[in-house]
Parts: structure tokens; C-alpha cells; sequence
């Protein structure tokens, strides 16, 4: 029996291609904002609609996806930076959004691109400045940027860690130390960095790596952050499938000589819905303390891309 007529495909040959775009269906990731009554206790914001940013918000490049988000807040509005994968030479670059209330977001312009793979793109301020330390790993370094005119030129200073493939490095400022978590390439091995400035010498703590073979707990998921005297670090759960889950670690001790940290009791902060935007996993948390009880924090999630998504992107 032959598969096609003179006037096109047969529903049998529709029905394979059905089949086959079903197959090979992306996984797509998206950002949202959650928010609750500490960093550890977040659900989706009541104010929005998640996702508040995808791949068609995205006006300068044709993006594969948006992930990755981390945000300040700067003269009454709220910046966020994220990866944007650029279809047209599949590189991760840098993308802004900006946004009046930290709830509705409106996609501005590409602000960082380089020659490899650019996400994660972790921005704090320090001293009055500016400073993004986006995933650079193409770059076999850890590599510093500092905005010239915040938010969109971003000059690259240095790099703080050489000859390393390491992704998505995430630092703080804690007991008069800057301290950076970054992973490696394989994702199971967490290790640990400190140095007296921000541009200085980085040393490799004795304890370091702190985790090894185990891609639950060891990539960064996050900003580290520091309340009531306590560090907080974030870390993807790749285990099963990567980006499922965001877990969070309560560090204790925390010298140049010494460290030592606990998973927190409701730990995963971050899972899967099972349904929509993040369906299938979230793998990134940035929270802001919006006053007491009151946090807020952009996130990402990743869905399968949906047959019409598929085609629209044809």
C-alpha cells in the first residue's frame, strides 16, 4: 500500500509525524516570581501569572529559552538578568528585563554577549558597583564583569579563578570574607573558594571539595545568602533528570579553616508543579527581603515543549 497520494500525505504518514515532533520535543525553561514568608518557604505570587518571562518575550535575538534569573533593586525598579539561548548560534547570552513592582516584567535588550556560552548570570552589589559573574565555563575560567553604566554595559575585570571549568559560581559576603560555591562541569562535585577582597587572591579551601559524586546536592541553584548571621546556599537537584529540584543547606560554620552545613528540614524549597510553565523541574531561586516576613524571589521552570510551540518555532 503506498504511504502518499497525489494530493499530499496520507493519515498514516500525518500520524508518524505527529509521532515523531512529539519525540522530539525540547525541554523548554521559562522564569516566574515566587514569594513567601522567609527564603525557604516559597510558592507562587499571588499578583502574577507565571511565567512572567519566556522565549517570545525575547525582541532581539530568536531564543530557544530564557533561564537563569537573578535580580537587584535599583531607584524604584527592579532589574532582571537571565540567560537567553540564541537559536541562531546556540550560545547562551545575557538578557534584561526590568519591571516597576518585581511582578510584572517587561523584556528590555541582550546587555552581555561574548564570543562562548554565557548563563547563570549571578549580579550584586558592592561598594556602590555593580558586578555579574555569569557561567563562563567555554572560557575555562571564573570571570568577573562590572557594569560601566548599570544595567546594560557590563566590562569584563578579571578572572578570579583560572584554568578551571566551573559553572555556575555563586558568592557572599559573610564574617569578612568573600566565599564562592562553584561545581563542576559533571555537576556532583561542590567546591569551595575565599578571598580577603573581591579582587584578590582566591584561595581553595582545605576542605575543598566539600561534596563529591553527588548530583543531588552539589551544583548551585541560587544566591547564597546571609540572614540573622546564617548562610543559606541553594543547590539543583540533577539526580534524577537534570534541573528537577532546588534544595537548601543551612551552613554552620563557615572560616577559612572550616565548614560544615545541614540540609533544612523542609527541604526541597523548589519542585516540580507536574503541570504548566514548570512541569517538569526548577533549578534556579534568587529571594529578596521585601521587609519582615515578606520575601520575593525570581525563579525558573522547564515544561516539554508543546507540539504548537514546536511548530511555531519552525
Amino acid at each position: 500500500m503506498p504511504s502518499s497520494t497525489a494530493t499530499g500525505p496520507s493519515a498514516k504518514d500525518l500520524l508518524r509525524d505527529f509521532y515523531r515532533v512529539c519525540r522530539n520535543r525540547k525541554h523548554i525553561w521559562s522564569i516566574g516570581v515566587y514569594t513567601g514568608n522567609t527564603p525557604l518557604d516559597l510558592t507562587p505570587a499571588d499578583k502574577v501569572l507565571n511565567p512572567v518571562l519566556t522565549a517570545q518575550d525575547v525582541t532581539d535575538v530568536k531564543a530557544e529559552f530564557v533561564a537563569d534569573p537573578f535580580m537587584l533593586k535599583e531607584n524604584n525598579t527592579w532589574h532582571m538578568f537571565f540567560e537567553v539561548l540564541d537559536k541562531a548560534d546556540d550560545l547562551g547570552k545575557i538578557g534584561l528585563a526590568t519591571s516597576p513592582n518585581g511582578y510584572d516584567w517587561t523584556y528590555d535588550k541582550l546587555v552581555l554577549e561574548e564570543p562562548f556560552h554565557l548563563s547563570y548570570p549571578y549580579v550584586f552589589k558592592w561598594e556602590n558597583e555593580y558586578y555579574m559573574i555569569p557561567e563562563t565555563y567555554q572560557s575555562n575560567s571564573v570571570r568577573l564583569y562590572k557594569a560601566t553604566n548599570f544595567p546594560y554595559e557590563w566590562t569584563f575585570v578579571k578572572p578570579l579563578i583560572e584554568d578551571e571549568c566551573y559553572v555556575d559560581s555563586s558568592l557572599v559576603y559573610f564574617n569578612d570574607y568573600w566565599w564562592l560555591f562553584t561545581s563542576s562541569i559533571d555537576w556532583d562535585t561542590l567546591h569551595l573558594y575565599y578571598a580577603e577582597t573581591l579582587t584578590g587572591e582566591w584561595k581553595k579551601h582545605p576542605q575543598s571539595p566539600l561534596i563529591t559524586g553527588d548530583k543531588s546536592t552539589a551544583r548551585p541553584g541560587g544566591r547564597v545568602i546571609a540572614v540573622d548571621g546564617k548562610v543559606v546556599r541553594y543547590a539543583q537537584d540533577d539526580l534524577r533528570i537534570y534541573g528537577e529540584k532546588v534544595r537548601a543547606f543551612e551552613i554552620s560554620e563557615l572560616t577559612p579553616t572550616t565548614y560544615v552545613e545541614r540540609e533544612v528540614s523542609n527541604s526541597p524549597v523548589l519542585s516540580p508543579s507536574g503541570s504548566g510553565w514548570n512541569a517538569l523541574g526548577m533549578h534556579t531561586v534568587d529571594p529578596h527581603n521585601l521587609g519582615e516576613n515578606s520575601w520575593i524571589a525570581c525563579v525558573d521552570g522547564v515544561q516539554a515543549q508543546s507540539v504548537s510551540q514546536w511548530i511555531q518555532s519552525l
